[in-house]
C-alpha cells in the first residue's frame, strides 16, 4: 500500500506549472501523477517521495489536499500485461474507483496505481496471481 496525495487547483493556464514548482522547490520528486478536471476546479492525484512534506507545502501554498491509500502494482512492460491485470482484479469482483500509471521505474516493468473501496479483495487476488505489490519504500 502507498499514499497518494490529492490537490485541488485552478482550472486556469500556469495552474498545473506552479503544482509542480512548488513540489520542485520543496524538494519533493515525484513518482506518478494524474489529472483531471471538475469544471472550475482541477484534481491531482500524485505519489511522490515524500506525502507529508508535499501536504505541508500544497497547503502553506494556499491548496487543499488529502491523502490517501492506494495500491502500486508492478507488471512486466509488454502488450496485454494490463488486460491480464484488470481481468484478475474483475473476476474478484474488484470495482476500481480510478487507475493511472506510475513513472518509469526500472527496465521491463511498468507500474499502475489503483483505488478500490475492496482493497483487501484486490490485494488477495492480486498475490494469489503472483502479480507484486510495490511497496511505499520502493516508490
Amino acid at each position: 500500500m502507498a499514499k497518494q496525495i490529492t490537490t485541488f487547483i485552478a482550472n486556469q493556464p500556469g495552474a498545473l506549472a506552479e503544482y509542480c514548482r512548488i513540489l520542485r522547490d520543496a524538494g519533493v520528486d515525484m513518482r506518478a501523477m494524474n489529472v483531471s478536471d471538475a469544471m472550475d476546479f482541477g484534481i491531482v492525484r500524485a505519489i511522490v517521495d515524500d506525502t507529508e512534506k508535499a501536504r505541508d507545502v500544497l497547503e502553506k501554498a494556499g491548496s487543499v489536499c488529502q491523502i490517501g491509500d492506494v495500491l502500486v502494482i508492478e507488471v512486466a512492460d509488454r502488450p496485454g500485461a494490463l488486460v491480464e491485470l484488470l481481468t484478475i482484479l474483475g473476476r474478484a469482483g474488484v470495482n476500481l474507483d480510478y487507475t493511472y500509471a506510475l513513472f518509469s521505474r526500472h527496465e521491463g516493468t511498468a507500474g499502475f496505481v489503483i483505488k478500490t473501496d475492496s482493497r483487501s479483495k484486490a490485494e488477495s487476488a492480486l498475490k494469489e496471481a503472483g502479480i507484486r505489490l510495490i511497496p511505499e519504500e520502493e516508490l
